[in-house]
């Protein structure tokens, strides 16, 4: 990763700052990959580089907190199919001929499009975790990256291939400062208890966190309970594995007691309105988490569901739609949101220095382009960020102080190349399926 930390001094910009309101026309320094200076002047401090904010907005950064991002390149291959269907016609098919070369390249494309829309981190669960670890390193965005336990045989449990495999690439990017390494169980259905609880004991020794899909479908989350007795969140709680820092994706069908298990344990939410609509999967109950206090997240989960990785997108659905499924406009609030997308996952991701623009931590940034229709009348802007936006009005990514995007150019990433790499693997591959 060859992008140069910043000496940048952002002049005349409005900002979110750490309570989530928004200051106008300040001053925001960034040296040694952290914000040193935020103030309504000009510091004395010298800055290697001025930008100049007028008619910007200087926000946290996007944390996606769930996703493959890999699929990229299975982006419109399965449509208008039950995530049962989508899975086992179509996906596993496609993924059964990925080589390591492909994930790579997926995953490649996946760091462009989620830095061009203002994610600066994000977490991830997918085979060939050395080719997704290689891609995060050279692209320069943050990572949480785990790699998935499937167990289904006894012979299983006892090699247990995914944990071996970690092994060997925390090793091989033990330097990377962009990765944190994590443990997925794909599922409870796809996984032995004796497996699951192996992966605890794991995750405790390693002193990692763990990445898990939780009751996603009605299916998945009734077949857990008529084979343990218990839903998948108490199953997993009883297997050792909330014992370690843990993001749930989806908790589509959690029931209330679930939800006392999720806040015991601090187990983080990771929702993803855009793949559990366009799936069919339900809606999960985002009011009844945010009332306990729980942590919630926000993902895109992979682009084969969602078909995008623009967090904007997801974070616009979480604002209305469990107002609609509530029957309640106060549900949830814009400021929930906004957390969601930022501070919530940066916590999650065990990331304690970022999330917030804040004197002392990372510079994990985006400048957003507010002089533009949507964003006018400018009575509220923090609401604009989530009800007004596209995504598309986002012009600056830097991570941990690196500027990664700006105006279109990347300055870690080989935009013409990546997409062509893309491209040659999703035609070798749908050539052997015909």
């Amino acid at each position: 990763m060859s992008v140069e930390k910043a000496s940048v001094i952002f002049k005349n910009i409005d900002i979110l700052n750490d309570r989530f309101e928004v200051e106008r026309n300040m001053f925001v320094g960034v040296k040694g990959g952290v914000i040193d200076y935020i103030g309504a002047t000009c510091p004395e401090a010298k800055y290697d580089s001025e930008i100049y904010g007028s008619g910007k907005l200087l926000s946290p950064g996007f944390f996606n907190l769930h996703s493959h991002a890999a699929m990229t390149i299975l982006r419109g291959y399965a449509e208008n199919l039950p995530l049962h269907s989508w899975l086992h016609d179509k996906i596993f098919p496609f993924e059964a001929r990925l080589i390591e070369q492909d994930v790579y390249n997926g995953v490649m494309l996946a760091a462009a499009e989620m830095l061009r829309f203002g994610t600066v981190s994000f977490s991830d669960m997918y085979m060939f975790g050395s080719a997704t670890a290689r891609a995060v390193y050279e692209s320069g965005i943050k990572c949480n990256l785990s790699v998935p336990v499937f167990c289904f045989s006894e012979s299983d449990e006892k090699n247990m291939p995914a944990h071996k495999e970690l092994n060997e690439f925390m090793s091989e990017f033990k330097d990377a400062e962009n990765i944190t390494f994590e443990i997925a169980v794909h599922g409870e259905y796809t996984s032995t208890e004796r497996a699951v609880r192996a992966t605890a004991e794991y995750a405790k020794e390693k002193g990692l966190g763990a990445h898990i899909h939780l009751s996603e479908t009605k299916k998945e989350h009734e077949e857990c309970k008529a084979r343990h007795g218990k839903t998948p969140a108490k199953y997993f709680a009883d297997a050792g594995l909330f014992d370690v820092r843990t993001t749930a994706a989806h908790c589509v069908y959690v029931e209330n007691y679930d939800l006392d298990i999720l806040k015991e344990y601090a187990v983080s939410p990771a929702l993803n309105p855009a793949s559990n609509m366009k799936l069919a999967s339900g809606f999960a109950p985002v009011p009844k988490m945010i009332e306990k206090g729980i942590n919630i997240c926000l993902g895109t989960d992979g682009a084969a569901s969602s078909n995008n990785l623009n967090m904007q997108k997801d974070l616009y659905l979480l604002s209305i739609i469990y107002k609609a499924a509530f029957e309640d406009a106060a549900a949830i609030k814009y400021t929930d949101c906004l957390k969601a997308a930022t501070i919530n996952g940066a916590v999650a991701q065990d990331r304690l220095d970022t999330g917030v623009i804040k004197q002392g931590f990372r510079a994990d940034l985006r400048m957003i382009d507010t002089d533009c229709p949507n964003m006018f009348p400018t009575t509220d802007i923090a609401s604009n960020l989530v009800y007004a936006l596209s995504g598309g009005e986002n012009v600056l990514t830097m991570v941990d102080g690196r500027i990664l995007y700006h105006n279109y150019e990347y300055y870690s990433i080989d935009i013409e190349k990546v997409k062509y790499e893309a491209e040659g693997s999703v035609r070798r591959i749908i050539s052997e399926l015909k």
